[in-house]
Parts: structure tokens; C-alpha cells; sequence
């Protein structure tokens, strides 16, 4: 006699991990995109130091015009998404596919992680100082941390707002590393989102693989050296639009990320060889 297994769908749904924006607190916002899409940033030449003569016209030296640069910012990154839920398919679906946590987990599994992978490339891109060595090991990775800060530092840079940004496999390494010593404790209420501890007070942000092109086991960077801008953000549902009876939901993202040419000195990006 055949037995016919009953079977049942939960109406919990099983989540993937998501995480809020890595990236954020490491770019400042001190450029206004309202009504253009190009901004061009001017750079002020110096003039050099010389001798002072004690006799002639010109004791200070022949004056020359003072020269300046510009760096050209335009977005580039328009994205967009969007998705319908049939109103049968939810109520057919224990009502799982509610559309705004849907959209909250399109932008939390999609939108945020693609934002970070793009800021996190170009700071690598743009990075004054990089270094390719053999493979990061847990004899080295605090040294090779540390000649990462002194670039950076040596630029000028303050040590007030410096971020670096980790790989797993870094922070593996590190954490083995026994020269290194944990600057406070890992429990304490972190302040920035994936920070996971900190080294010569430079709050260390982990994060995926994925996120880093390949080959670079971390990233360090100042606040004022790179800028993001993020000049649409919007997200919409629509309840039984014409040609459905449901749900639309529709998301687009205009955005880019630049480093600054008079501070690129201010970032360092290690890869391996």
C-alpha cells in the first residue's frame, strides 16, 4: 500500500546574512553634486623657497604667476533594479514575499555590498602608496601593517580619521601575529560598522573577500582623502500598478567614489606577490 508524505513550507524565512555600509565613515562628503554631474576641484601650486639677496631689485627672488591644477569628478555609476511580486505568488506563498522586506533585502544583500566593492576598488586604484611583497603570514602581518601607516603618516596625513580596511585572511594573520598587541578589546561598543578591533589606534573594518580586488590584503585610508557621492537614492513600491495585480518595486542608485590627487599619499594598499 502506497504512503503519501505530507509536506509542509514554513512561512519563516531562511535569511542570508547581510551588513549595513562598511564604507561610509572612510569617505567624507565635502563636495555638492546639486545640479551638475561634474565637479572640477582646483589644486594651488607653491612657490619655492630660495636665497634672499642683500643687494638687486629682486632681493625675494623673480616672482612667477602662481600656477594652478584641476581634477575632473564626474558620476559614472547609474544603477537600478527592480522586480514585481504577483499578489497570487504571495498569498500562495504564506505571504513570505512581502514586498518591503523584499526590497529592504534587495538593498541590504545587492545595493550596499556593490557600493562597498566599488569604494574599496577605487581607493585601491587610486592609492599613492602600494606594496607588493611575498604573501601575508602571521610572522609578518603587524610589520607590514605598520609600513603601510608609516607611508601614510609620512604623507602628512593625520593620524585623526585613518581607516584600514582588512581581509579575512589578514585578520587571521594578525591575530596570530605575536608581535602584535591588541589595542583594546574586542567587546568594547564599536562605533563604526565592521570594526573588529584596532592597531595603533586605526579602527580595522573587516570585510568579505569579495570586496577587494584580487590580490589585496588590506587597505589603509584617511577620511579627506577620498570623497563619495551619492546624489540619487531612491527607492519605490508600487501597489497593483497597470498590467499587474501585485506589486512593483523599483530601486536606483547614482553614486561614484574619487580619490583626491593632492592626497592619494594618504592611502596604502597592500597586495600580495
Amino acid at each position: 500500500m502506497a504512503i503519501n508524505y505530507a509536506q509542509k513550507y514554513s512561512s519563516k524565512v531562511d535569511e542570508r546574512f547581510t551588513q549595513s555600509s562598511l564604507t561610509q565613515a572612510a569617505f567624507n562628503q565635502d563636495y555638492d553634486w546639486e545640479g551638475v554631474n561634474t565637479i572640477n576641484v582646483y589644486s594651488i601650486d607653491t612657490a619655492p623657497l630660495s636665497d634672499y639677496s642683500m643687494t638687486g631689485a629682486n632681493r625675494y627672488g623673480t616672482p612667477d604667476e602662481l600656477g594652478d591644477t584641476t581634477q575632473t569628478m564626474t558620476l559614472s555609476q547609474d544603477k537600478a533594479f527592480t522586480f514585481t511580486i504577483d499578489r497570487r505568488n504571495y498569498l500562495d506563498t504564506q505571504m513570505t514575499k512581502e514586498a518591503g522586506k523584499a526590497l529592504n533585502r534587495q538593498l541590504s544583500e545587492i545595493v550596499i555590498p556593490e557600493v562597498d566593492k566599488y569604494r574599496i576598488s577605487k581607493l585601491v586604484a587610486g592609492a599613492g602608496n602600494t606594496s607588493a611583497v611575498t604573501a601575508i603570514t602571521s610572522a609578518n602581518a603587524y610589520e607590514s601593517f605598520l609600513d603601510g601607516v608609516t607611508k601614510v603618516l609620512d604623507s602628512k596625513a593625520p593620524l585623526a580619521g585613518t581607516f584600514a580596511f582588512i581581509s579575512p585572511s589578514f585578520y587571521k594573520y594578525i591575530r596570530l601575529d605575536a608581535s602584535f598587541i591588541k589595542n583594546g578589546d574586542l567587546s568594547q561598543n564599536m562605533l563604526v560598522n565592521g570594526q573588529v578591533g584596532m592597531i595603533e589606534s586605526i579602527p580595522l573594518i573587516f570585510a568579505p573577500s569579495i570586496y577587494f580586488p584580487t590580490g589585496v590584503e588590506f587597505v589603509i585610508t584617511n577620511k579627506i582623502a577620498a570623497v563619495a557621492a551619492q546624489k540619487i537614492d531612491t527607492y519605490r513600491i508600487h501597489q497593483d500598478p497597470p498590467g499587474l495585480n501585485g506589486w512593483l518595486a523599483e530601486g536606483r542608485i547614482y553614486h561614484d567614489a574619487f580619490v583626491l590627487n593632492n592626497k592619494a599619499n594618504a592611502i596604502y594598499a597592500h597586495k600580495s606577490a
